[in-house]
């Protein structure tokens, strides 16, 4: 699965304990109703954030992970999004509609 967005921030790496580190970001995608999603980079995968910044428009490949949750007889279920892939859009970096031609108007005979 992939999603398509702007990145509006990323977080600093998170090490949770000694075997285990995550990384946050958040994309707005381009939809016609935008959303802010966020999807959750881990261990080595961490680092592949390292090369983007804010603003950037990318594609990331996505897994969509559960988790079953109990406590005191009471259970509860998780998603998270995490991160695979990402690489730069380039298709959406210029998002300025094309200007219209300039139509003059000519003074003066028609040829016809």
């Amino acid at each position: 699965m992939e999603l398509k967005g702007k990145i509006k921030l990323i977080n600093e790496t998170n090490q949770i304990n000694d075997s285990f580190q995550k990384r946050d970001l958040v994309i707005t995608t381009s939809d016609e109703y935008p959303q802010d999603i966020i999807i959750q980079f881990v261990q080595d995968k961490c680092a592949v954030l390292d090369n983007y910044k804010a603003h950037d428009f990318v594609t990331i490949g996505i897994n969509i992970r559960g988790k079953e949750w109990q406590r005191d007889g009471v259970t509860k279920y998780f998603n998270t999004i995490q991160g695979w892939k990402i690489s730069k859009d380039s298709s959406e970096l210029d998002l300025t509609p094309a200007s219209s031609p300039v139509i003059q108007e000519q003074s003066g005979d028609l040829p016809f």
